[in-house]
């Protein structure tokens, strides 16, 4: 059994006691539900059997004095899943968070005797410094940087291929001045309250401590005894760089993308932060997007959508293909230029997908009117509109 187990599982509940209930009522319920469920009283019934382990698991806590006393003090603390600061904690509320992130290292035993190793302390304990504070030998904890948003215009084409463009940053970064130590001469302190953890503890009942930002060094561990006159002590100070960014192909308007380490750096040692970059991409006068695939709107006359024709599309930053449009085609109709689209993570390309649309001339030429008119006469007075009002009526 894991110990998010021993935090998560109701034992009160399954063996259908009060919380208060004394050593002889637990027992007495526990000897009542082990008959019923016993499996030598119930051959071949999988569920009774797993009814007798639970019951089995909960009269093993409950029924020791000093595994009963931990599991309260657990479930006080964390609730049903939910932690729960004590009343000086922020408006006295509770704020939810993963149990398996808390307890994914923690090994269970069986249900009996050691079956929770060494008990919550050892679980708990490097989370909530619980019992004594660290030692004067202890050294200042490294920091990670903060995470920076910065955003990017692109043009179609950039968007579609990809491409690397200069950003310039303005982030926290390590003092020039003091060297980041926040101090004129360059040496700091070690602070006094949290012994240079940048942290302390509080008590919250139950035997458990929670910690927070020390408020003497603001979670530096250190202080200034002759504040640096550029950062005021705080080891850091307002800089401006500027990096190249590589904007990988097929990128869209709005993307997020997260670059790794290009964020603010670290203090003594620590990681540096993340750089967030939002992309926003220009309109195309010609081409659009959906996907991976391109879209193109391309006129055609009327005598090639009905006679079919030969036409040639352009593509975006290649040579024209030609498509082949067959006859009777009508405007609205998409054909597909493969290969001819986006660039994807693969290396492939998504197509082009070009949409028909039939021109309409605005004028005529006297010999192009007798043309239609002769054509007009010639196809006859077949109402194209009449399976329209005939669908219309019948609806």
């Amino acid at each position: 059994m894991s110990t998010k187990d021993f935090v998560e599982k109701d034992y009160y509940k399954v063996l259908g006691v009060p919380k208060d209930a004394t050593e002889a009522e637990i027992k007495k319920a526990y000897r009542k539900l082990a008959r019923e469920f016993h499996p030598d009283a119930n051959k071949g019934d999988a569920s009774a059997e797993a009814r007798f382990k639970e019951i089995s698991e909960a009269n093993d806590v409950l029924g020791d004095a000093k595994k009963r006393k931990e599991y309260d003090e657990a479930r006080a603390l964390f609730g049903n899943g939910g932690f729960r600061p004590g009343p000086g904690g922020p408006g006295g509320g509770s704020f939810n968070f993963d149990l398996g992130d808390l307890f994914g290292g923690a090994q269970g035993g069986g249900a009996g005797a050691g079956g929770f190793g060494g008990g919550l302390g050892d679980v708990f304990g490097g989370l909530f410094n619980r019992g004594a504070g660290p030692g004067p030998g202890t050294r200042t904890q490294p920091r990670r940087g903060q995470d920076v948003e910065s955003e990017v215009t692109l043009s179609f084409t950039e968007a579609v291929d990809g491409a690397t463009v200069p950003l310039r940053m303005s982030s926290q970064a390590p003092c020039k001045a003091c060297s980041g130590t926040g101090d004129k001469n360059g040496t700091p302190r070690v602070c006094p309250t949290c012994v240079g953890t940048g942290q302390v503890s509080r008590g919250s009942g139950g035997g458990f401590s929670l910690t927070d930002p020390c408020a003497d060094c603001k979670g530096r561990g250190l202080i200034a005894e002759n504040p640096c006159d550029v950062c005021k002590g705080s080891g850091r100070a307002r800089s401006s760089r500027t990096m190249q960014v590589r904007i990988p192909a097929g990128v869209s308007d709005g993307q997020r993308i997260r670059l790794r380490g290009k964020g603010t750096p670290g203090e003594r040692g620590g990681p540096a932060g993340d750089l967030y970059v939002v992309v926003h991409v220009d309109s195309h006068p010609v081409f659009g997007r959906k996907g991976d695939n391109l879209t193109v709107t391309v006129p055609v006359t009327f005598a090639e959508a009905a006679l079919g024709a030969d036409i040639k599309v352009p593509t975006l930053n290649g040579p024209s293909v030609t498509l082949k449009l067959p006859p009777g085609t009508p405007g609205g109709r998409t054909m597909r230029a493969r290969g001819k689209g986006a660039l994807r993570k693969d290396g492939t390309r998504g197509d082009l997908l070009v949409t028909v649309e039939v021109a309409v001339p605005t004028e005529l030429s006297d010999k192009a009117r007798e043309a239609l008119e002769m054509y007009r006469d010639a196809a006859g007075s077949e109402d194209p509109r009449a399976l329209l009002f005939e669908s219309a009526k019948g609806a």
